[in-house]
């Protein structure tokens, strides 16, 4: 698979007070695997170095954006096989049905 740069969008993302955005901006900055975060209008743009990222740093944007009722069927975008058993085939996960549905 080739690797490419990936871009999330995170479209009118709530924030119920300063340190809540401050704790999304912060989080942000954690993830490895963010090269650039940048704001237009109610958007919010991830851009992520790889559509080939560490298992690790997948976890964390699932609970981010599941935090954040960002849309989660971006994330497909970071199947492969060697994370297909715990990101797709385990249907029980909090995150499978907003990921990849029914």
């Amino acid at each position: 698979m080739n690797k490419q740069e990936v871009v999330l969008v995170c479209k009118r993302v709530v924030f119920y007070e300063l340190k809540d955005e401050e704790a999304f901006f912060e989080w942000i900055a954690k993830i490895k695997c963010v090269v650039k975060c940048e704001g237009e209008q109610a958007n919010i743009y991830l851009h992520i170095k790889s559509n080939k990222i560490s298992d690790a740093n997948l976890r964390d944007l699932l609970a981010l954006f599941f935090r954040y009722k960002i849309n989660m069927k971006q994330l497909a975008v970071f199947l492969h096989d060697q994370n297909k058993s715990w990101f797709f085939d385990n249907v029980q996960m909090y995150w499978h049905k907003k990921l990849f549905g029914a």
